[in-house]
């Protein structure tokens, strides 16, 4: 094996240090955790982070893109698969609900780092820009869906990718807080029950517009 260019020491460097990022903010907390920490942590000088990241914020921040676009990615897979769109939420769901349990520090840290946010407007800015992008893309998908459901006629693509980030930090947070107490299927299940009333709710708007039409 041949020796890594400088670009791909530096991508390794990086990756090591969200790896040991994660691990210390989540063990530490993003108040106690030390960019020493960080950079200890994961076999490397001060001088190593500062060379790859200005702060602590800016590292979380990498940290979240490389999230966002494998949850991304999940998402436009389920979207694009076969089925109704309840079948297509229940797998969305579970595969959600799979990724907390297989993850549950990542949720702590980001939950910690929105409180954050809210009080850092500067942050606050720098995360939603990633946020409101996640949403788009999910928006993008749904009215892509050329098997999707009649569901666009009660929301708007982007008011269903709102809905549905808002239900799955809602159920992130109470998985955070009772673990086991919520069932890992609650949240496929409610996505199921969600987008099947978009439908009844769009089916009866449609037979009440033929049947003004024909009064």
């Amino acid at each position: 094996m041949g020796r890594l260019t400088r670009k791909e020491k530096q991508a390794q460097t990086r990756a090591c240090l969200m790896h040991s990022a994660a691990s210390v903010f989540s063990r530490r907390g993003l108040q106690h955790a030390s960019i020493d920490e960080v950079a200890e942590n994961a076999g490397f000088t001060k001088g190593a982070f500062y060379a790859n990241f200005k702060s602590k914020e800016e590292l979380f921040l990498a940290m979240l893109d490389e999230r966002f676009t494998k949850r991304i990615e999940d998402i436009e897979r389920v979207i694009a698969s076969e089925g109704s769109a309840p079948q297509k939420a229940r797998r969305g769901g579970d595969n959600f609900a799979q990724m907390l349990s297989a993850d549950p520090g990542w949720q702590r840290l980001f939950f910690e780092f929105t409180a954050y946010a809210a009080r850092d407007e500067d942050f606050r800015e720098e995360l939603v820009t990633r946020y409101r992008a996640m949403r788009d893309r999910i928006a993008d998908a749904l009215a892509a869906d050329a098997h999707g459901s009649d569901a666009e006629k009660a929301l708007s693509t982007r008011q269903l990718a709102r809905a549905l980030c808002v239900m799955g930090n809602g159920f992130a947070l109470e998985k955070l807080l009772e673990g086991d107490e919520v069932p890992d299927e609650l949240y496929g299940t409610m996505l199921m029950v969600f987008f099947a009333g978009l439908d009844a709710l769009a089916a009866q708007a449609t037979v009440e517009v033929g049947a003004g039409e024909q009064r």
